[in-house]
């Protein structure tokens, strides 16, 4: 078993985000000078028994490194940038026969260390040193929760390790020109996923939610590395549920179907678009009339992005025109200016949630940052967000009419802040209600 077979090393192409990895551990280490920081990728994660998911790099590691192998640990300090990784192994060894996670024969083959040096224009050596690399002095953060084997290496200080996390979070919420062009990417293969689905109404009417689903993650298995986030299917009265991911209900005409769907490109940067359909393919006049006050809302939203604008203008701008909606539907118990006082908010009951966050390699991105400067700081170019309001109206909520009730709509977009404004990236998609309809039956 052993002998008698050929090998050899790949000779890959230096990967576009490698200059680009570069720039950003210089910036991570000129804020941190003299100090060691170490950021792990992870490692599996045990599904059931003896199955796996499938892995995901940590988002710090990726972005700082490029790169995408398991239980690989970049080290960054003043003059040196060293990716500790684990390589293929030789067909002499029992890892490649027998090991169920790493083997070759069972996991597929892994990069060599000059294979991976050679795609991430980086120094990488085999993360067996990694031990001695972090042993003896020297400040030393670690990105900590993602690999307890790294973080068992180093002692912590929660201090010093959180501002290294908080760093490289902020460090996110600007997009480079490869970033953004990822994000459109993905943002694209989303429109497509999104144009399969009602493609295949047929189909959609006679399994339900699940058909959208599998429909969607097969787009996004074809083009892109996964899903982004778990598809959001939510037809009739699930629409109403902000996080439905069972996608086991029925697609029943008549009533609305919420879709809040997203790929993750094969770099890892994330579409996170939502549209509410009509089963039927029109709108009824109720419909409508609700949808195109979400609608309002949202392009108010996107109206008030813009650099130096607060953080949080879209959710504002967006929130004035729902509680106003909501007074003309006589469903306030106080006016509009009143509910819209900050220690009031009654209008919450249906709208939820707030009506952005920031998008890139996370879905809700840059989660570590300082909360002064997200959400509480401003918007400048480069960055991007979502812009999603909705309105929910319960089965059970008795203090609506009968009508309204198990109604969710929500319309989502990803808007990059430009030098003078903001762009949609997620526009190919249709908003208005007329645009929905006419889309939906040019596909169906």
């Amino acid at each position: 078993m052993r002998t008698g077979w050929g090998d050899r090393e790949l000779d890959l192409p230096r990967h576009p985000v490698a200059s680009y990895a570069e720039a950003r551990r210089a910036r991570l280490a000129e804020a941190f000078p003299g100090e060691r920081l170490v950021l792990p990728a992870g490692t599996f994660k045990a599904r059931a028994n003896d199955t796996d998911y499938r892995f995901r790099a940590d988002t710090a590691h990726a972005y700082f490194s490029g790169n995408q192998t398991s239980d690989a640990v970049l080290v960054v300090e003043d003059d040196s940038q060293v990716l500790y990784a684990r390589p293929r192994s030789n067909r002499d060894t029992d890892e490649f026969f027998r090991d169920r996670q790493y083997g070759e024969l069972w996991a597929g083959r892994r990069p060599s260390l000059k294979e991976i040096s050679d795609s991430l224009g980086l120094e990488v050596r085999h993360i067996d040193e990694l031990g001695d690399r972090l042993a003896g002095s020297g400040k030393t953060r670690v990105h900590r929760g993602v690999s307890t084997q790294v973080d068992g290496l180093v002692a912590a200080d929660d201090e010093r390790d959180a501002e290294l996390a908080r760093f490289a979070s902020e460090m996110r919420l600007v997009k480079d020109e490869w970033e953004i062009g990822e994000l459109q990417e993905a943002c694209d293969i989303t429109t497509l996923g999104f144009e399969d689905s009602v493609r295949e109404w047929d189909r959609v009417l006679e399994f339900g939610e699940r058909w959208i689903e599998g429909t969607f993650f097969r787009r996004a298995r074809a083009m892109g590395n996964d899903i982004g986030y778990d598809s959001i299917v939510g037809g009739g009265s699930h629409a109403t549920t902000l996080h439905w991911i069972d996608n086991t209900g029925p697609i029943t005409p008549g009533t609305l179907v919420l879709l809040d769907m997203g790929v993750e490109g094969r770099n890892l940067y994330t579409a996170d678009v939502t549209r509410t359909l009509p089963v039927d393919g029109k709108f009824t006049p109720l419909q409508r009339d609700l949808y195109d006050l979400v609608y309002t809302a949202q392009q108010a939203g996107i109206d008030a992005v813009r650099p130096g604008a607060p953080f949080l203008a879209a959710h504002n701008a967006a929130m004035e025109v729902l509680a106003h909606g909501l007074e003309d539907l006589g469903l306030l118990p106080v006016p509009a200016t009143e509910a819209l006082d900050p220690e009031s908010k009654v209008y919450a009951r249906w709208t939820l949630h707030g009506t952005s966050h920031m998008l890139g390699m996370d879905v809700h991105d840059c989660g570590r940052a300082s909360v002064d400067v997200y959400p509480k700081g401003d918007l400048a170019e480069g960055m991007v967000l979502t812009v999603e309001p909705g309105l929910y109206f319960q089965e059970d909520d008795l203090l609506v009419p009968e009508e309204l009730r198990g109604i969710g709509i929500r319309i989502e977009d990803d808007i990059l802040v430009t030098a003078d404004g903001s762009r949609n990236l997620s526009a190919a998609l249709p908003r208005t209600s007329a645009e929905v309809e006419e889309w939906m039956g040019s596909l169906r």
